[in-house]
């Protein structure tokens, strides 16, 4: 049985947050939890609560162990980006594309 977990619309690249994704994937639950407590980057706060959240799905269901859960299935989509500009040099503006991320988390049994 799986669980599954989606947070959309976080505001940060989805560059930044593969980084911490890529940690992650495949580990035990527990295993991954203890990376991102440990890992200096702000998306392993955001990453850690929706894996939290995840294990809080299967916990609903009675069939499924918690203790034994890894993370299947991790990955992060561009979410839509707030486009804005800055000021330049001799009354020109550059765009700057502010870029939200989605992050969904599998966890199953192994």
């Amino acid at each position: 049985m799986e669980a599954k977990a989606v947070v959309k619309y976080i505001r940060m690249s989805p560059q930044k947050v593969r980084l911490v994704v890529d940690l992650v994937r495949g580990k035990k639950v527990r295993e991954a939890q203890n990376i991102l407590l440990y890992t200096r980057k702000y998306a392993a706060g955001i990453v850690a609560k929706v894996i939290k959240s995840a294990v809080a799905n299967a916990a609903q269901n009675p069939s499924i162990d918690e203790n034994i859960l890894y993370v299947k299935e991790i990955f992060v989509d561009q979410g839509p980006a707030l486009k804005r500009f800055r000021a330049r040099a001799q009354g020109r503006a550059a765009g700057i594309k502010k870029r939200t991320s989605h992050i969904t988390v599998i966890l199953d049994e192994k």
